[in-house]
């Protein structure tokens, strides 16, 4: 019976290492015979596949977070929407790789909704005319489905997600992950490693359970090289619908996001407020962008994203001045 690929040891060498397969902590791994063959080390196509697939989408943005329950599913579908409604000249899409718990199809209202196949490849559910969504739950007989996979098949399905969606012309692909720092983070840094990943933004929350596990997705990021476009505290206050009145719902006892983005030299984006009236449309499906435009998570994120906008112009005239600089100094 052949080797079924199964999970690694906690201190595993890694698959492209010369002790793949031989060191002591492969002892009783599953995949052992398998990586001492060498058979792991040969390229995976799929690179390839996906860095072809992807050569027209302009930005990849990751929405991080080391903890659960932090509100990046709310957060990618808040930004993605800000971005189509602010930039209807450019093409959004959002790719849910949270496969065991995809949220967007019920948050973008677009559940029940049906995966179509063509010559080119899966094509995405559009939710506006420049809003696209591709996710796990369009494949699922009933929200209420349980994935139940191991890592490879996880590989398989965000590989899939990659290089076989049809995605056209993007100008920014979101993409919201699951918490902690496992399969489906480790599957898409590799595929996209080649196809270029503009960056992460980090999601996080006021008190320190939460500030713990997100400065450990901070340091995967920093691990495996994936720029760090910003921190955003979400639920940072509540505010109530009816007086407007706000209180602190997670007590910021060391700073929140804002201390350790300055702790960690990393740009703060912002602070979103919790208004349940976002979590009533989230729930229902509904654009809360014209249910609820003055709403204060509305303004305020309006603000993070044109300061997104700012920084990264910023760092790009930075880039290019020190690119002119460069090439003065050696024709000099």
């Amino acid at each position: 019976m052949a080797d079924v690929p199964g999970e690694a040891p906690e201190h595993c060498p890694g698959t492209k290492s010369e002790q793949a397969g031989k060191a002591s902590a492969c002892a009783g791994c599953p995949n052992q015979k398998l990586c001492a063959s060498g058979a792991t080390k040969q390229a995976d196509p799929g690179i390839e596949l996906v860095k072809e697939r992807l050569s027209n989408v302009k930005h990849k943005i990751l929405i991080l977070s080391g903890k659960g329950g932090v509100g990046k599913s709310t957060v990618t579908s808040l930004i993605s929407r800000v971005l189509a409604d602010s930039n209807p000249d450019k093409n959004i899409a959002v790719l849910d790789i949270d496969i065991c718990g995809p949220s967007q199809p019920r948050i973008l209202g677009a559940l029940g909704e049906q995966i179509h196949q063509s010559g080119s490849g899966w094509s995405p559910v559009y939710i506006e005319d420049n809003l696209s969504l591709m996710s796990i739950g369009f494949l699922l007989g009933s929200p209420s489905d349980a994935v139940i996979w191991r890592g490879p098949k996880k590989n398989g399905m965000i590989r899939q997600f990659l290089s076989e969606v049809d995605w056209g012309n993007l100008d920014y692909l979101i993409l919201d992950t699951p918490p902690g720092t496992s399969d489906e983070h480790l599957s898409v840094t590799t595929y996209l490693k080649s196809a270029g990943i503009t960056g992460a933004i980090v999601i996080t929350t006021p008190q320190q359970v939460a500030l713990l596990d997100v400065r450990k997705e901070i340091d995967f990021c920093n691990k495996v090289n994936i720029p760090i476009l910003g921190v955003i505290e979400n639920m940072s206050l509540f505010v109530c619908p009816k007086c407007k009145n706000s209180a602190e719902i997670f007590p910021a006892l060391t700073g929140g996001g804002c201390a350790m983005a300055a702790d960690l030299n990393i740009d703060f984006l912002g602070s979103l407020p919790l208004d349940p009236l976002i979590a009533r449309c989230c729930d229902e499906g509904k654009n809360f962008l014209t249910d609820i435009p003055e709403s204060p998570t509305i303004l305020v994120l309006q603000e993070i994203v044109k300061k997104y906008f700012e920084i990264q112009s910023l760092k790009e005239i930075t880039v290019i001045s020190e690119n002119i600089y460069r090439n003065v100094h050696i024709y000099i």
